[in-house]
């Protein structure tokens, strides 16, 4: 038996890099998938090679910053599959400035993306939630459920540059550890993963075509210089950054039922590097 057989599990950024990696360690696990990204055929992509291995996938495309995503998002989980194990908030991109540069609509832009649209998709989900665990009390059965908030070393020590971003998912850390104490009596398990250096076209941009990326019509600058990556492989005590494939294994560690009784947790996934 595969340990997520028939859990239903919600990815957020799903399309491509580490959030395509999460779905489909997760599909290979048994879980069915409901993923959402900004473009329709790299969520297509993943759905089909989803398929393709045997398993069952739905995509709802756009961003998580939309008015009513959240609801549709939930809502067309349950109508698809029949409820919700779990929830993955792993949309986001960087807009990096320092403060005297960074304009009110850098730091709004992630701030909404980073925060309030993970609080908005748990909070479409509560609902659900709530009635499953009154479901399993009232026939004497104990389950659990997990959410997974995708939040950075840059937000547990800060970085220079990155002022919003390093806000936003230091905002991230403390929704965890509130909602897990929130959801104890409903037993969903709200743990965070903190990404340090990970290989992914945000970070490494080995293209031209790969240094911006478009985000509601805009083009948002990407990538780190080849210095910087360098300087990496120094400062990493594991001697290298992060594969995708690796970051998704993190994730599934707090997905498992060995993880039942972990929650408010920050699992940092850094190859040893905290900033």
């Amino acid at each position: 038996m595969r340990k997520l057989e028939n859990k239903v599990a919600l990815i957020t950024g799903g399309g491509r890099g580490i959030g395509k990696e999460i779905a489909l360690k997760l599909a290979s696990e048994g879980a069915k998938i409901v993923l959402n990204d900004l473009d329709e055929e790299p969520a297509s992509s993943v759905v089909a090679d989803i398929i393709a291995m045997g398993g069952e996938a739905l995509a709802l495309v756009g961003s998580v910053t939309e008015k009513g995503f959240a609801e549709r998002f939930i809502s067309a989980a349950i109508d698809k599959f029949g409820s919700i194990d779990i929830l993955i908030n792993n949309a986001g991109y960087t807009w990096d400035n320092v403060i005297q540069k960074m304009s009110d609509e850098q730091w709004e832009a992630i701030q909404d993306v980073h925060v309030t649209a993970p609080f908005k998709i748990l909070r479409a989900a509560q609902p659900h939630f709530k009635q499953r665990a009154k479901d399993e009390n009232d026939a004497g059965k104990e389950g659990f459920r997990k959410v997974i908030n995708i939040s950075s070393v840059v937000g547990m020590n800060g970085n220079p540059g990155q002022i919003n971003y390093a806000a936003a998912k230091a905002g991230l850390i403390g929704l965890t550890k509130t909602l897990s104490k929130e959801w104890g009596r409903y037993r969903v398990n709200v743990n965070a993963v903190a990404f340090g250096f990970i290989e992914t076209r945000l970070t490494l941009g080995n293209s031209e075509n790969d240094k911006t990326i478009q985000v509601d019509g805009k083009e948002i600058g990407v990538g780190v210089s080849p210095e910087i990556l360098e300087m990496s492989k120094m400062l990493i005590p594991l001697g290298r950054p992060g594969t995708p494939k690796e970051a998704a294994a993190s994730v599934y560690l707090l997905c498992i039922p060995e993880s039942d009784y972990i929650s408010g947790q920050v699992l940092s996934c850094s190859g040893g590097f905290d900033m």
